[in-house]
């Protein structure tokens, strides 16, 4: 699909220099720019490349004043970085309207599919199951008996949901990743006889969840990632976990079973919370760390396995950097002592 400048600078409230009806199919780096892509510059650092670039059209701050000739078109906005975002989401809203059930697809008899609703090849929609108005249901998707997906929700391919979940409003689900798996309870005591698993998962709106990603379903009652929670890929949710609103967490991340997080908390990539505990409001996690207990005073940031508040941490850093050269002025400070003795 093709865009000119006209359209381009309408939606985004900019002023044209140079040709008004080139039109451009793709979006580029300024520094990879070829003929017929859009691209855009924000930082000083890359000002050189808008006299070399081959996009057709360049986005700008209104202030930038080339000084030489130029080859490419411009479109001068208040902020150039804000407008490119905003047309990257146009260009990913146009990429992504996708509507109309496949004839490869299965969905059962029982099944409730609202309006405007995109079904892949090959997905399967179980019994009972509803989809919400203009939900998207991408190939390979399985959708289990009981699963409810709210309106305007996005189920990339192969991803897996299992009977009884619920998915909320506005919800992104990236592939491979598996909702309402079993949960990791095992009977040692007889045996190591499996717990059965016969909770769910519960997702509420506005929810993003990375691929490969794997959130267990409860014992009983339900694992809740609430509203705004967003997971990079990777991420492994145990069974009766709770992670409040608006709660971040990067790659690699594993919450043990029965864990609560609280509020706008953000974990670094490949943190790992211990079962049974509690996380206040706030939190900050750095990258690998380990977290043994609770953390219960909000706004407190903590790294190191075990974890420790990040300023301690830091000072003690110090110290395991020169622990090798501590000890060896110990060993000569006990030779010293004893030397004296005798």
């Amino acid at each position: 699909m093709k865009f000119s400048a006209q359209q381009i600078a309408a939606a985004l409230n900019g002023v044209i220099v140079g040709n008004t009806n080139v039109e451009v199919s793709s979006i580029s780096k300024i520094e990879e720019g070829k003929k017929g892509s859009i691209s855009f510059l924000a930082n000083p650092k890359y000002t050189h490349f808008i006299y070399s670039t081959n996009a057709s059209i360049v986005i700008v701050n209104d202030d930038f004043e080339p000084t030489t000739t130029l080859n490419t078109t411009l479109i001068k906005v208040k902020n150039a970085e804000n407008a490119f975002a905003q047309l990257l989401e146009m260009y990913n809203q146009v990429k992504l309207a996708k509507t109309g059930i496949s004839k490869h697809a299965f969905i059962h008899e029982s099944a409730t599919v609202g309006k405007n609703v995109y079904v892949g090849e090959f997905a399967v929609v179980a019994e009972n199951a509803k989809i919400g108005d203009n939900a998207k249901i991408y190939p390979q998707v399985y959708v289990g008996e009981n699963v409810s997906i709210g309106e305007n929700t996005t189920l990339f391919a192969g991803v897996k949901i299992y009977s009884d979940g619920v998915i909320g409003a506005d919800c992104i689900i990236h592939s491979g990743t598996v909702i309402g798996s079993d949960g990791f309870r095992f009977a040692l005591q007889d045996g190591g006889k499996k717990v059965p698993q016969i909770g769910n998962v519960v997702i509420e709106d506005n929810v993003e969840l990375g691929s490969n990603c794997s959130i267990d379903r409860a014992t009983i009652g339900s694992t809740i990632l609430r509203s705004g929670v967003k997971l990079d890929n990777l991420v492994h949710i145990a069974h009766n976990v709770e992670i409040k609103e608006n709660s971040y967490l990067a790659a690699n991340n594993v919450i043990a079973g029965s864990t609560t997080i609280g509020k706008n908390c953000m974990f670094s990539g490949q943190v790992g919370i211990v079962g049974h505990l509690t996380i206040a409001d706030n939190t900050i996690i750095a990258a690998q760390s380990g977290i043994s207990k609770s953390i219960t005073t909000e706004g407190t940031a903590v790294m190191g396995s075990p974890a420790m508040e990040v300023t301690k941490y830091r000072k003690n850093y110090i110290h395991f950097r020169n622990l090798s050269s501590i000890v060896d002025k110990l060993y000569e400070l006990e030779k010293t002592l004893l030397g004296k003795k005798v």
